[in-house]
């Protein structure tokens, strides 16, 4: 998406940097477990990564052409690029088995928000992984420690400047009506939508992207 102007204004957000992988605990929700990325999930993730059809979803667009690129992005989740990042491994509670991961990732974020994005194996669609995941990891994001900031954000995703709730922002290619299914389930609402030219490798078309948000004043316990 093109560079667009900002508007400014106070929130709140996780203090960064996060805590380290070492002090963050695992949770358990009824089917699955969340946890810290290891190195011994290298393989796993790997498998994850060379299956097209969860591939196609992301900005690279492909499968992983190695296991050494697939270790270049596991590094970005393990010490010490982990207190940079809220990202997790989403592992079965029944086997151990590694079947997705999700959280936030270090980088620029589009609408100035931190985003969340997750992957699943093929094999785990349709089975409601993805919004227990999202419905789980969401409790651990809002408990982090927070403090008041100020930044620039998406204009359309606040009502003005000023002093606003936090948001968390999420977005998906229109064609995905699943995670779109699974964004709305857990209270994300679409706020934007755009069109750019597909930057994913081979591809030589525009894409229409869709931008949710979620705001922490609809996460009262």
């Amino acid at each position: 998406m093109s560079e667009e102007a900002k508007v400014n204004v106070k929130t709140t957000l996780p203090i960064t940097p996060f805590p380290p992988n070492a002090e963050r605990k695992p949770i358990g929700t009824e089917r699955l477990i969340i946890r810290p990325f290891s190195e011994d999930d290298l393989d796993a993730l790997h498998s994850l990564r060379t299956q097209p059809e969860v591939m196609m979803y992301t900005a690279l667009g492909r499968i992983a052409a190695n296991k050494e690129e697939t270790r270049d992005v596991i590094a970005r989740y393990l010490p010490p690029n982990d207190l940079e990042t809220y990202n997790n491994v989403i592992c079965l509670a029944s086997t151990g088995e590694l079947i997705g991961i999700g959280g936030v990732s270090k980088g620029k974020h589009f609408f100035g928000w931190p985003e969340v994005g997750y992957l699943f194996k093929k094999e785990f669609w349709g089975q409601g992984y993805a919004t227990e995941f999202l419905r789980g990891w969401l409790g651990l994001w809002w408990a982090l420690p927070r403090s008041e900031v100020e930044l620039g954000v998406d204009p359309q995703s606040v009502d003005g400047p000023g002093e606003v709730p936090e948001l968390l922002t999420a977005f998906i290619e229109e064609s995905n009506l699943k995670s779109r299914r699974v964004l709305e389930k857990v209270g994300f609402r679409e706020f934007k939508q755009w069109t750019e030219p597909d930057s994913r490798e081979g591809a030589d078309k525009d894409a229409t992207l869709i931008g949710f948000v979620l705001s922490s004043a609809d996460q009262k316990s």
